[in-house]
């Protein structure tokens, strides 16, 4: 399972520009690493990372299997209404992981 931890200011002023701070706790299996019997582990990596700011994407990242295992991104968008930001994980097994943070601008 994984767990996620993200750090979004709660409060900005129009127009201010704000960071994101988000780390998830995924193992990362690339499907290369074999077991005592030989077999492969199967492949488990997270494939995409979207943040959406009140309905609109502001940040995407694309994973591959070199990524390492909790991969941490920090990135930065402008604030400009009060809204939600969700931060969204997706698996080559189409599992999503999110979170949603609000941000206050006034």
């Amino acid at each position: 399972m994984a767990t996620i931890r993200a750090r979004l200011p709660a409060q900005a002023r129009p127009g201010e520009t704000v960071q994101v701070r988000a780390l998830i706790q995924h193992p990362m299996e690339t499907g290369f690493r074999r077991d005592e019997a030989g077999r492969a582990f199967p492949r488990n990596i997270l494939k995409d990372f979207t943040c959406s700011y009140d309905g609109a994407v502001v940040f995407r990242a694309e994973f591959f299997p070199a990524v390492a295992a909790d991969p941490f991104l920090a990135f930065h968008f402008v604030a400009t209404r009060s809204g939600d930001v969700v931060l969204s994980w997706t698996e080559d097994t189409g599992k999503v992981f999110s979170q949603t943070l609000k941000i206050d601008v006034t």
